[in-house]
């Protein structure tokens, strides 16, 4: 009897000691499980946190602001860019009313919109949108606009422009056609004839201009190449020198350095220098002379075209180069002149980072100077020999 009652002791002992090993390791499991969620949660929460900081980064780096609101209305961020608004200026003050006002808005789920006009000094456009967020909230974006703005004007100004210089020749064929269509005398035929030519000219090299011109504003980048001067003087006054024939004015050339090269596109600046010679042949009384010379300081290159012309007034010198800008329409008429071809010299100039600048008295004639950056050594050498 007291053997089975040992037996069950002991047994009883076993089993109490089993349980206590296993309650160990299912403790030791459990705070090992523990430790492992709480590392992952950490990393977890290390990730979101690295996650949220690149996705401030990225929206501090652009160029819109951006604010995002709560449900309740709270600002929960705002980017660099918005940040800058803070109603230290008047025009803050205007743009940041603008987000309220459209943020609350997007909170009852509307879509919407400003375009404000801030005249600053500097002017600008902006602007402002606010969203509604899915699951609550939203955002508004602030937009600077102002090149957008400018652009859209220049092109609506461009379009107005160019419909009124082409209906005019166009009206003017009209009603030299309809004069024809009812005309018999051979000499009146003949004179309305030449008339509807030169009409018809007059829409050509409009047209031609335009092509050369939106060819030059987007076909990007100018070629850079070192291209010798000679070349590009050469080839302008040839194309032009017909003109100079026809209207008495001698189109004389101080022949540059050979080794004189300028960098930049052969064929943008072959048309902007004939540009230039043609325009001093037009404005030039017959027997006067139009000189092309070129000269450098090892840097850039100054390609000059003076003229003996009737000169232009100082008022208008800030113009010239605009499109359909002409300082006498007459004069315009009567030589064919479309008010383009300053404007493409000055692209032409802005496209090769140069410039080009005119200097004139009335009466005395006009000095355009297109001056391009030099060929890297090249100019400087020349420079050097001519100095020397």
């Amino acid at each position: 009897m007291s053997g089975f009652v040992g037996v069950i002791v002991g047994s009883v002992g076993a089993f109490a000691l089993a349980m206590v090993i296993c309650r160990r390791v299912v403790a030791g499991e459990a705070a090992r499980l523990e430790r492992e969620a709480i590392a992952r949660s950490d990393v977890r929460i290390s990730e979101m946190s690295s996650a949220s900081e690149i996705i401030r980064t990225s929206l501090d780096s652009l160029t819109v602001g951006v604010v995002v609101v709560s449900r309740l209305g709270d600002v929960l961020f705002r980017n660099r860019v918005a940040s800058g608004m803070t109603g230290a200026l008047h025009a803050d003050v205007l743009v940041d009313e603008a987000i309220d006002v459209h943020l609350r808005g997007a909170l009852s789920g509307e879509t919407r919109s400003q375009v404000i006009e801030l005249f600053g000094p500097p002017s600008r456009v902006v602007l402002v949108a606010a969203y509604p967020i899915e699951n609550g909230g939203a955002m508004a974006t602030i937009e600077d606009i102002t090149e957008r703005a400018r652009l859209d004007a220049v092109r609506t100004d461009f379009v107005a422009n160019i419909s009124h210089e082409l209906k005019t020749p166009v009206g003017a064929l009209a009603v030299l056609a309809e004069a024809l269509a009812d005309e018999t005398e051979p000499e009146v035929v003949r004179r309305l004839a030449l008339k509807m030519v030169d009409e018809a000219i007059r829409v050509g090299r409009t047209i031609d201009d335009l092509l050369e011109l939106s060819r030059i504003e987007l076909g990007g980048e100018a070629i850079k190449e070192a291209v010798p001067v000679g070349l590009v003087v050469a080839e302008a006054v040839d194309r032009v020198r017909p003109l100079g024939d026809r209207r008495n004015v001698v189109v004389r050339v101080v022949e540059p350095s050979e080794r004189l090269r300028v960098l930049g596109d052969r064929r943008q600046l072959v048309s902007a220098l004939g540009n230039l010679v043609e325009n001093g042949i037009k404005y030039s009384e017959p027997g006067r002379a139009v000189e092309v010379s070129a000269s450098t300081d090892g840097l850039s290159i100054d390609i000059r075209v003076r003229d003996e012309g009737i000169g232009i007034p100082s008022r208008d010198l800030d113009r010239i180069f605009e499109r359909f800008y002409r300082v006498d329409r007459a004069r315009s008429r009567e030589t064919g002149g479309t008010g383009l071809g300053l404007a493409i010299v000055r692209h032409v100039a802005n496209n090769h980072g140069g410039e080009v600048v005119v200097s004139s008295v009335e009466g005395e004639g006009s000095t355009f100077t297109l001056r391009i950056p030099a060929a890297p050594g090249l100019a400087a050498t020349t420079a050097m020999s001519e100095a020397g």
